[in-house]
């Protein structure tokens, strides 16, 4: 029998009738439980293609992800993995990218994946892209083979027959596993005795070289009783229980801690009156060591350009956009406000404290930390002093950062504003051969940057874009704080400069009693995700002052550096562009 499929875009789904030999298909469905389990495997029957198993209403899916080959060119991947419409850089980027936004693997079905199924036993080979994309793992040659958790892999079927294997006994744990390939489900049988392994291993196995000392095998530590209706189970590693008695296993392992954006608001706290002030507050951290930057440095270093490039390049833009949201809620004062913090300035949110007198320091730090975002984005365009096409590719990825920044996606509209603010800067705007090259060559980005992302960028500027709690984790401050500190003056006509100052102050009045709604949304965003250490760090404001004017001029006045590092920037965009 074929089995049933429905196609929707790029992006296919699948589910196996019954009756059909148990194939890897089939082995996975058995162990997706609950609806929004999932676990990414090699297709054995369609080009060794990846394959996204999960459970959804109650019945088994199977997406097929494709792999777009791309010539290699700087700056971009050598291949994009794509489920429907977007495309994303490796298989890593995709799978995090719809599990952390929670969106549907596909339109037509609607399923979200949300629990990845845990594995047992040791991997014959570790799951990896090149496994996938290239073709069935069962007719590749073989590699050297890497660990699967902390077990060499295919210790523990080496040197014994598949077809007849020992009967498991009671104080033996099931490690071994029969042939599967990229992540299909195992089943599980015993292992021979170590005696038989250390003579069968050979150095032709792949496992140890012909003249090296054996290494002692790992054995776990934790026993099970032989129960035969115990169902096969499926996991990387067994961990070592220590034997304590009067302690059952789960009174001995603790469940672990959330985040601190994932820790939910004290109720009472957050219903709150006002209070008096006691001082004014910032919640922008503290310099603190740098694991990108040493105690003391120059400005603009060059091998810390470069390793921040890897870096970039290496995150898809929606995970740069989640870190960014994270960052910045954060400087905002929306999440990850201490108790302490609530009681010094008598509310409960920064987006009620930055329309407050005493919010002065605050509204500081906001703009400080939107321009100083702006010039880092202009300096990765401006940057690039190779060819045309490495500073297309730093546009689009500018432009696909304020599309997964966007309402709707992160949410983030801060991050957007800087964004944006790095697309349109006079030093970027002018570049008429970088931009003539992103039309002409990423064609859809310019596009979605000229209809889409400009039109909605001035909406917000005058007060008249999206701001409901859902669409928006983070409301755009840059207008009320710049007008509250007297930094921009409303220009056109009179009658439509008050409108738009009306609009501002009333959009201000609204984002202060929403702060809660922003909250939950924000942490809801954010659940489940796991920031990389560096990136989050690349993306403070500390960080960032430090990187553009080094530790001697990062204490200088605001205005004198930014006004230097202006002129910086115009030498750069008239190096790569000069005028005609």
């Amino acid at each position: 029998m074929t089995a049933a499929w429905s196609r929707r875009g790029s992006a296919s789904a699948w589910s196996q009738p019954r009756g059909s030999p148990a194939g890897p298909a089939q082995k996975a469905e058995a162990l997706l439980e609950q609806d929004g389990d999932f676990l990414v495997r090699a297709s054995g029957s369609r080009g060794g293609h990846p394959v996204i198993s999960c459970r959804w209403r109650g019945s088994a899916l199977h997406f097929e992800v494709f792999r777009v080959a791309l010539r290699p060119r700087p700056g971009r991947p050598t291949a994009l993995f794509q489920l429907e419409d977007e495309q994303f850089p490796s298989m890593p980027a995709l799978v995090h990218s719809y599990l952390t936004g929670r969106r549907p693997l596909s339109q037509a079905t609607g399923a979200v994946v949300s629990r990845p199924v845990t594995r047992r036993g040791p991997l014959r080979r570790s799951f990896s892209e090149d496994t996938l994309m290239d073709g069935p793992a069962g007719t590749e040659p073989l590699r050297v083979r890497k660990w699967s958790s902390s077990q060499p892999a295919d210790l523990a079927h080496m040197g014994r027959s598949r077809e007849n294997p020992c009967v498991m006994g009671a104080s033996t744990m099931p490690v071994s596993a029969l042939p599967r390939s990229g992540s299909e489900p195992m089943l599980l049988k015993a292992p021979a005795s170590l005696g038989t392994i250390a003579n069968s291993l050979r150095g032709s196995d792949g496992q140890l070289q012909a003249k090296a000392p054996m290494k002692p095998p790992r054995t776990p530590s934790l026993e099970l009783p032989d129960v035969p209706e115990r169902p096969p189970t499926y996991c990387e590693l067994v961990l070592r229980v220590p034997s304590v008695q009067g302690t059952s296993l789960s009174q001995s392992c603790r469940e672990p801690e959330a985040p601190w954006w994932e820790a939910e608001e004290d109720e009472e706290e957050e219903n709150r009156c006002f209070t008096r002030p006691q001082a004014e507050i910032a919640f922008c951290p503290p310099d603190a060591p740098s694991c990108l930057l040493g105690p003391q440095n120059r400005p603009l270093e060059p091998q810390v350009l470069h390793t921040l490039r890897g870096l970039f390049l290496k995150h898809h833009p929606g995970s740069t956009a989640l870190h960014l949201l994270l960052v910045d809620c954060q400087a905002t004062g929306l999440l990850g406000v201490t108790r302490d913090q609530r009681g010094n300035m008598g509310v409960s949110s920064g987006l009620e404290l930055l329309t407050l007198p005493h919010g002065h320091r605050l509204r500081l730090e906001l703009l400080e930390r939107h321009e100083t975002l702006a010039l880092a984005g202009a300096l990765a365009v401006l940057g690039c002093s190779g060819p045309l096409e490495e500073r297309a590719a730093a546009l689009r990825g500018l432009v696909e950062l304020a599309l997964a920044l966007r309402p709707g996606a992160a949410g983030d509209l801060p991050g957007l504003a800087a964004v944006m603010g790095a697309l349109l800067m006079p030093q970027v705007s002018r570049l008429e051969h970088t931009w003539r090259h992103l039309r002409r060559r990423h064609t859809e980005a310019a596009l979605a940057f000229e209809q889409e992302l400009k039109p909605l960028m001035r909406a917000l500027d005058e007060g008249a874009g999206p701001c409901d709690p859902g669409e928006v984790a983070l409301p755009h401050v840059s207008p009320v704080v710049r007008l509250l500190e007297g930094g921009e003056e409303v220009a056109g006509p009179l009658e439509e400069s008050g409108e738009r100052l009306l609009r501002t102050l009333h959009g201000a009045r609204q984002m202060a009693g929403l702060a809660p709604k922003f909250r939950k949304v924000a942490a809801q965003r954010l659940r489940g995700f796991r920031p990389n250490p560096e990136l989050s760090e690349a993306l403070t404001t500390g960080f960032l002052r430090r990187l553009l004017w080094g530790s001697r001029g990062a204490g200088a006045p605001r205005a004198e550096r930014f006004e230097k590092f202006q002129r910086v920037l115009g030498v750069l965009s008239l190096r790569l562009e000069p005028d005609r």
